[in-house]
């Protein structure tokens, strides 16, 4: 499903080109739509539920003046990858900034999950940004340069299962893009929070009582600070200072510690 809302012309000011943005409708999503739409860029939203992104759509134009195309796709499939990359690809509407932020969590360790979900899983957050990312570069570089945020987690920097494993090298490709495709006026910029008071947590059904409430950050703060910091060309954004020390600490600390710390996320 495509549908477009079309020009409003009550902002003056957009004039920062199209961004995109896999899974809008929650948490991080929804909080880089509004944002962006704030800066004055006319957004693609991204999501399974065609009905959220309509209603979504329909809030931002109304409180931004903005455009905003609607895509529904499921990123976990051919199919909607596909079309999700073919609308990066086209020249004629070119996207300026993406936002792979689309993704899930599984309750159970690796061995108790089944392999069809950890497959999903390793897919929605490798495979399928690197697609779309693929993509973009391309297009990006043929329009002039613009950002790509791939949100991460501080998990990367942890042994913690699959996950972990996944926004690592998300983490790290993300690091090697950045300076290679800098003379081409493209950042790109791994977005690394700790725990955020989204939905996430809730979808996977964990006790979020079991993280302090020190541990918890707040999504217009993170997606404020990732879009300072892929302003500023920084390949990496850790949110706050508290997990900037986490992760420092993470690096040095033994694995069976690190690990023992993180699965109380889970």
């Amino acid at each position: 499903m495509n549908e477009f809302f079309p020009p409003d012309t009550r902002n003056p000011h957009r004039t920062q080109g199209t961004a995109l943005i896999t899974g809008a409708t929650s948490g991080l999503g929804t909080e880089f739509c509004m944002q962006l739409a704030s800066r004055g860029h006319d957004l693609v939203i991204v999501a399974r539920d065609s009905g959220a992104l309509i209603e979504l759509a329909t809030r931002l134009q109304a409180q931004f003046a903005i455009d905003v195309e609607v895509l529904s796709a499921d990123l976990v499939t051919d199919a909607g990858v596909e079309r999700v990359a073919a609308r990066l690809s086209d020249s004629a509407r070119p996207i300026r900034a993406l936002v792979n932020n689309a993704g899930f969590g599984l309750r159970g360790n690796f061995a108790d999950n089944s392999l069809q979900d950890e497959l999903g899983h390793l897919r929605i957050h490798t495979q399928t940004p690197l697609t779309l990312m693929h993509a973009a570069l391309n297009s990006l570089a043929t329009a002039g340069g613009g950002q790509i945020i791939n949100v991460a987690s501080v998990a990367a920097f942890t042994p913690r299962g699959s996950y972990s494993a996944a926004k690592g090298l998300i983490v790290n490709f993300s690091r090697w893009a950045n300076v290679f495709y800098a003379d081409r006026g493209i950042s790109v910029t791994a977005l690394c929070p700790g725990f955020v008071h989204t939905d996430f947590h809730q979808r996977m059904g964990v006790d979020k009582s079991t993280i302090p409430p020190w541990g918890w950050l707040h999504a217009p703060d993170v997606v404020r600070q990732g879009l300072s910091d892929s302003d500023a060309g920084k390949s990496v954004s850790v949110p706050s200072r508290r997990y900037k020390i986490a992760v420092a600490l993470a690096r040095i600390a033994p694995d069976a510690l690190v690990e023992k710390l993180a699965r109380r996320g889970r």
